[in-house]
């Protein structure tokens, strides 16, 4: 295969479509593509080899924000790893008769109806421009 050149087409992950486009080589360095423009959005950036960046979320700070969850409410925390079972209701059992030993609810108070807010007349509004005579 050819050294690549100036101006020739080459698919690259663009960084502003955030997808792999067509693209033309800008620059060239020691016979490989260093900088490169997006044939369809125009923007330059530098080759990539059709690799996407890393992502933003941090992987070590992700798993220290899982581990302080867990300490303040064990339940609510983040798992990322699929083997992990949470069957967190599996242990907890309800006996028919504390079920049906429960005294009947009575009914629930209703609520208070709101007060009355006054509401202001709008102030009229004055008339642009000249006077009329």
């Amino acid at each position: 295969m050819r050294e690549p050149r100036l101006g020739d087409d080459i698919d690259d992950f663009c960084v502003r479509c955030k997808r792999v486009m067509n693209h033309n080589i800008v620059s060239v360095l020691q016979g490989a593509p260093a900088k490169v423009r997006c044939r369809t959005c125009h923007s330059d950036h530098d080759f990539r080899n059709e690799q996407p960046p890393p992502p933003k979320v941090d992987l070590k700070k992700q798993a220290l924000f899982n581990e302080v969850l867990k300490k303040v409410s064990p339940g609510a925390a983040v798992v990322d790893d699929p083997e992990v079972d949470l069957d967190l209701g599996a242990d907890i059992e309800l006996e028919p008769e504390a079920e049906a030993s429960e005294p009947e609810a009575a009914e629930p108070e209703p609520e208070p109806e709101p007060e009355p807010v006054a509401v202001k007349a709008p102030k009229p509004k004055k008339a642009k421009g000249r006077p009329k005579k």
